[in-house]
């Protein structure tokens, strides 16, 4: 019934997308670079928008200063009282990846600036729902003085009402955007509140928490007068400057979890995640973002935005997803490398899970729309009573990938409630899924019971007989939003490479140069080339001999995951120029992401 529900949506009419190559073009003339950077790399970041060497000084001095970001002062204010009552804390976090190292940053951050009674929660997905939900604070034992939240709290309303009725004081701390009603709460942190006036919208969860550290710890240890007698600074409530905590030893977590959730990264977070980047490069890590990265079989010192996001991210992730966060948690908190690697070599074992549980769940969603190569509906939702409801975030990627439209994906709100449903969408350029869901919200009131999210990500709860009703809702919202045009699926390139430039030197710099990531793209290329040679690489992936046909140059290429098929013997392919470092010897490979004849 549920499959049939969603496909009654499917019917022919408009042809599925195909996938167009355009290439992207320089913003203006580079100038004032050194001669040292490869004319390349300018034309990159010239397509970026950045045309002078400034732009890509990702140097911590050039962080944005916390003075603009609204609600510090009050939120400030309560967190240095709390540390000087000894006030019990808690930090209620969320349970993804920014969450969960947004929840570490602020327990070690705290600890750090002098708060010595600090705990956190984070729901269970299936138990308490998202966020500082009512049954999450009826369930902590024994109660704290103060909840901070992390990375969630903005559409809390029940929750903090519930907290405030108990006596608690609630800071909240969020980078989600704010519905109609805020909660009541005693000072809110959000760089997306309706007049807030923190340049940078771009924040994770973990970035605002960040933040809130740097404002506690200008307020508790004061930097105008660095020479200020001990007693002086003792009368007036404050630390001497000469002990003021560095807190860039956070870096680490603050760059997984900027990664891991997607962000834009425009120049603030480049900053945040490159800074994040070179304390793991230099050994300096915390041991659980240590024990992943050797889970995930990457190099500390080689590692690459890229790395966090598909290595070492979806490993916390799949905690949240199918068990509990606290283990992610406790991997982060945790000071002994032993205990790290147990805990990691747990995560490891949940994402394996994870993954076939993933694959499927996907086989079935691509079976729901299996030979539909006509397909009407521009906004796509679909549910499956098998399903489980911490993974439909990824199958609603996978088909947004493919049907280039908005995919919404549900499942059952846990084992023992069928008659409520737990969605998670991701949506394609052009296309504000939390303010599609809004629209929703607004002209069918009750339909949807909670949301909240992004532009491209969201996620909704709703009862099992509204499905059919809100499918319909949301494809005719996706109608009335989206242009045919943008359901044309494109694969933007930096254009060719010239002859002779697939070399190691281009590769280092590439790889050097980020961080690349949401809003600020891995560099891609597509040359023509001709397929000297090829042989399977385990399981439906490609080890390739490719010649360019201008110079006779070779130059060795990888493509995964393509089944069975054969390459082109002349073909265009889009690609990575990438360093293979193999037993201590480096050399420049081809990463291919899409190949055609030529």
């Amino acid at each position: 019934m549920a499959a049939a529900a969603s496909l009654a949506l499917l019917a022919r009419g408009a042809a599925l997308n195909v996938l167009e190559l355009r290439r992207r073009e320089p913003q203006g003339e580079p100038s004032g670079w050194d001669a040292a950077v490869h004319p390349v790399l300018q034309r990159i970041y010239a397509a970026r928008g950045v045309l002078r060497p400034d732009g890509v000084e990702h140097r911590l001095q050039h962080l944005l200063q916390p003075q603009a970001l609204g609600g510090l002062d009050a939120a400030t204010e309560l967190l240095a009282e709390a540390i000087r009552g000894d006030w019990a804390i808690l930090i209620a976090g969320d349970y993804d990846c920014d969450g969960a190292t947004g929840t570490a940053v602020a327990v070690r951050g705290l600890r750090m600036l002098g708060a010595r009674r600090v705990g956190y929660a984070v729901p269970n997905r299936f138990v308490h729902g998202y966020g500082l939900t009512p049954a999450l604070v009826d369930s902590l034992q024994p109660r704290p003085q103060l909840i901070v939240t992390v990375d969630n709290g903005v559409a809390s309303v029940a929750g903090v009402a519930r907290a405030r009725e108990l006596g608690m004081r609630v800071i909240v701390t969020d980078h989600h955007l704010p519905g109609e009603q805020l909660p009541d709460c005693d000072a809110m942190v959000n760089p997306n509140l309706v007049g807030d006036g923190f340049p940078s919208k771009a924040l994770a969860g973990v970035g605002v928490m960040f933040y809130l550290l740097l404002a506690l710890r200008a307020k508790l240890y004061p930097s105008d007068r660095p020479d200020r007698d001990d007693q002086e600074a003792a009368i007036h409530g404050r630390i001497p400057q000469k002990s003021r905590p560095d807190l860039s030893t956070l870096l680490d977590l603050v760059a997984l979890g900027t990664v891991a959730d997607l962000v834009p990264l425009d120049f603030n977070n480049r900053v945040l995640v490159e800074a994040g980047l070179r304390r793991i490069r230099s050994g300096r890590a915390c041991v659980g973002i240590a024990a992943l990265i050797e889970c995930g079989k990457r190099s500390a010192a080689t590692l690459c935005a890229s790395d966090l996001g598909f290595a070492v991210g979806p490993r916390l992730n799949a905690a949240g997803r199918l068990e509990d966060m606290q283990l992610g948690v406790e991997c982060l908190l945790t000071d002994d490398a032993v205990q790290a690697r147990r805990y990691a070599g747990e995560l490891d074992a949940i994402n394996r899970e994870r993954r076939d549980l993933q694959a499927s769940m996907v086989a079935e969603a691509e079976v729901m729309t299996a030979g539909l190569r006509d397909i009407d509906a521009v906004g796509v939702a679909l549910y499956e009573p098998s399903w489980h409801a911490g993974v439909v975030g990824l199958v609603a990627s996978k088909l947004k990938e493919r049907l280039h439209r908005p995919v919404i994906a549900f499942a059952p709100a846990s084992e023992d409630d069928a008659e409520h449903l737990r969605g998670s969408g991701r949506s394609i350029p052009g296309f504000h899924l939390r303010d599609a869901l809004a629209t929703i919200d607004a002209r069918q009131p009750g339909l949807i019971e909670r949301f909240g999210g992004h532009a491209m990500a969201a996620g909704l709860s709703l009862r099992t007989a509204d499905f059919p009703r809100f499918a319909a809702a949301f494809d005719a919202v996706a109608r009335e939003l989206i242009a045919p045009e943008r359901l044309q699926a494109a694969l933007y390139t930096d254009g060719e490479l010239p002859a002779g430039n697939l070399s190691l030197e281009l590769a280092l710099q590439l790889r050097s140069a980020g961080p690349w990531g949401q809003a600020f793209p891995e560099p891609l290329f597509d040359n023509v080339f001709e397929c000297a040679n090829w042989k399977p690489m385990g399981e439906g992936h490609w080890r390739l001999g490719l010649r360019d046909p201008r110079d006779g140059s070779m130059h060795d290429a990888v493509m995964f995951n393509v089944g069975a098929a054969s390459p082109p013997s002349r073909l265009r392919a889009v690609y990575e120029l990438v360093v293979n470092d193999w037993q201590g010897r480096e050399s420049p490979r081809l990463l291919l992401r899409h190949v055609e004849p030529a």
